[in-house]
């Protein structure tokens, strides 16, 4: 029996932090197999994306998968996913195999780093956010994406390998403590909001993974993509309590002398 929309996720040490990081690359390495890649220029992002271009000569991404939100042109992609960075390659994309919490980049190496939909993937949570601000210039720009409210797990959270949601509070604390400050944030994200969606996608998945998985490349994600809302951004953290999930554009900050 699928879970309810109000049930909570599992216990923080219910998988070890293998056995979680197999799960992803199970999951995406399958995804992404069946899957073509996705300009950036077609998400609700790249306005966003082309307005922070011109003070971003070094740009990063982490985890894109084959739905980049920066461009693929001289940007520096990592992935888990061997089918995601040969898809990258084959663009010309510079991509290598790498995790979020070990980057194989200096401190200070990017003007611009993007981490979508990922923090909530990874067992060391704060592994990942020291990492993402390590790799940061000072004054550089951080994207990030993340789901909120643990009381708001679903089956989906499940199947797509989530470790977590977060407490609007706890996130802040968080970037707080890693040197990062939100500039602006906007409601973010394409999960179906009808549960009886949700759990037949997950019906799907769990009795049916490979034709669910070309179902949701060749025609859900395009429906998707068609009917995305316009990206609002408001000036430092927005009103939370009716988010499932937000986009955060962040600032890292430059410490004392």
């Amino acid at each position: 029996m699928l879970q309810s929309r109000t049930m909570q996720p599992r216990a923080q040490g219910a998988q070890s932090a293998r056995d979680l990081r197999e799960a992803n690359r199970r999951f995406y390495d399958l995804l992404w197999s069946r899957a073509r890649l996705v300009e950036p220029e077609q998400f609700n992002t790249w306005p966003l994306i082309r307005s922070l271009l011109p003070e971003s000569a070094r740009r990063l991404e982490v985890a894109p998968g084959l739905r980049p939100r920066l461009p693929l042109e001289g940007t520096q992609f990592v992935d888990i996913s061997a089918p995601a960075v040969a898809q990258l390659r084959r663009r010309s994309a510079h991509a290598v195999l790498g995790e979020i919490t070990s980057l194989p980049f200096a401190d200070g190496a990017f003007d611009l780093v993007c981490a979508m939909d990922i923090i909530e993937h990874v067992d060391d949570d704060d592994g990942a956010f020291s990492e993402l601000s390590r790799v940061a210039k000072p004054g550089g720009t951080l994207l990030l994406s993340v789901p909120l409210h643990p009381a708001r797990w679903t089956p989906f959270d499940d199947v797509v390998g989530h470790k977590r949601r977060y407490e609007p509070q706890c996130l802040m604390a968080k970037l707080t403590q890693h040197q990062l400050a939100v500039v602006s944030s906007a409601m973010f994200g394409m999960q179906p909001r009808s549960s009886l969606l949700v759990n037949l996608g997950m019906w799907w998945l769990t009795h049916h993974r490979e034709r669910a998985m070309w179902w949701y490349n060749r025609a859900l994600m395009p429906l998707g993509l068609r009917f995305q809302k316009r990206l609002d951004l408001s000036p430092g953290m927005i009103p939370t309590d009716d988010i499932d999930e937000i986009l955060l554009v962040c600032q890292k900050r430059e410490l004392p002398h």
